[in-house]
């Protein structure tokens, strides 16, 4: 293992891209960064554990454009590959490698379901150097002959862990197993299962483990509250959660009780919408959209919004619903306090939760701080900001509807793609600073 770097100049990163970052405000290396940096411009196998948030894209991403740029792909056979499990993370990877892929003269194509399979198609016919992708669409392309990937000498799988919640690990496998077998591979996870192990084991070679902030993953610069609350009293109260002041998510357990609460809280003055799968890629990118630019202020979602959403300035998380797993709490919380913000996490309990969240946070190596609350009490308002909302009903611009094609265009599942072979059951799934990883 390598000595960690204290700046990018000290990398040996290419110059274009060490101009490409100061245009972009960033001038010093996050912790993941200045420890994966040196062994993955190396061409070393790296195996990455960090917390969400942490800028492990670009810890990814500058090595992967560095030592490809100067060469020009084939059509259809790419040199380099980025694995993620969602459309938004696919995306999101697109548009924070997009200026420095620019700077080195290669070009991206993001391959994901629910959008054109032959506009994704004909990307890759043009030679696109590096593609970011979800497993299921990729296997599509692959299968209709539009893409071959033996030409890939640097392979990443971001969020291994979800890929493997997601049941996307046999497709995954057989991606892997494409790639040209001498390559570069480099693995990013919040933690290691059993299934992602098995990948770490078979596919990277001698990897170079890096740590960031170990163990649970948690944000130091996140708090962390639990709010008893009594049934009868848990409407009012997330009501005025909901129009508090800036932007908020509202995590919910299914799709349906996401659009329910959406329509609830825009009856009552609250700039609300529903974000879950079981919307088109285009309406899910016009809502993401109108939450970025504030015309949305309280965004509801299944876990579906838990992976690859980063909006500036979201300094709230809600747990309407409590997970049942502590890396979903993990991942749901990871949406605030990114790149070095602060933010708040809270999770309503009633009663009969109490054993199961206790358990949970314990898991997560969380200790919140617990308190009874009301809807109209002093302790609500103090932690989340909660007031009393206009209660004058509110329309959004609906997105725009799904269309015959995009329902045909790929399944449901988070990638939008081709189903994976197992999933998992009993799940639905400020001012600004100068930019930062």
């Amino acid at each position: 293992m390598t000595t960690a770097v204290s700046s990018f100049a000290h990398t040996g990163l290419a110059p274009a891209l060490l101009t490409a970052l100061t245009a972009q405000g960033i001038t010093e290396p996050f912790p993941i960064q200045s420890a994966t940096l040196p062994d993955s411009l190396a061409g070393r196998d790296v195996l990455g554990r960090g917390r969400t948030g942490s800028g492990k894209t670009l810890a990814f991403g500058l090595p992967l454009l560095s030592r490809t740029a100067g060469r020009k792909a084939r059509p259809g056979r790419p040199l380099a590959l980025v694995l993620v499990p969602t459309r938004e993370l696919a995306q999101q990877v697109t548009t924070a490698l997009a200026p420095y892929a620019r700077a080195v003269g290669l070009r991206c194509a993001t391959v994901v379901g629910g959008l054109s399979l032959q506009r994704q198609a004909d990307a890759l016919r043009a030679g696109a150097e590096v593609v970011v992708a979800t497993p299921g669409r990729l296997h599509d392309l692959i299968n209709r002959g539009d893409a071959r990937l033996d030409q890939v000498e640097i392979t990443v799988l971001d969020e291994a862990d979800q890929m493997a919640d997601m049941g996307f690990l046999p497709q995954v496998t057989k991606l892997l197993e494409q790639v040209a077998p001498q390559g570069q591979r480099m693995l990013f996870s919040a933690t290691l299962d059993g299934g992602v192990d098995r990948l770490v084991r078979r596919f990277l070679s001698n990897p170079v483990t890096h740590s960031v902030d170990p163990g649970t993953a948690t944000v130091t610069a996140m708090t962390h509250h639990v709010l008893h609350v009594d049934a009868l009293d848990k409407p009012d109260a997330l009501t005025r959660i909901a129009a508090r002041e800036g932007r908020t998510i509202l995590f919910m357990g299914t799709k349906h009780r996401a659009d329910r609460l959406a329509r609830q809280l825009l009856s009552k003055g609250v700039r609300a919408a529903a974000l879950h799968g079981g919307k088109s890629q285009p309406q899910r990118t016009r809502i993401l959209e109108q939450f970025r630019n504030g015309q949305v202020t309280a965004l509801v979602a299944t876990d579906v919004a838990a992976r690859g959403i980063h909006v500036d300035g979201l300094d709230m998380v809600v747990n309407v619903d409590p997970p049942t797993e502590a890396k979903d709490y993990l991942h749901r919380g990871g949406r605030t306090a990114r790149a070095g913000e602060s933010g708040t996490v809270v999770t309503l309990v009633l009663p009969e939760q109490r054993r199961d969240v206790s358990r949970l946070m314990a898991t997560a190596g969380i200790r919140p701080e617990s308190v009874q609350v009301r809807a109209d009490g002093e302790a609500l308002a103090r932690v989340t900001g909660a007031r009393e909302p206009s209660g004058v009903p509110v329309t959004i611009a609906a997105p725009p509807a799904q269309t015959a094609r995009a329902r045909t265009s790929g399944g449901s599942a988070a990638d939008g793609g081709a189903r994976p072979a197992h999933r998992t059951s009993g799940r639905s799934r400020r001012p600004r600073r100068p930019r930062t990883a």
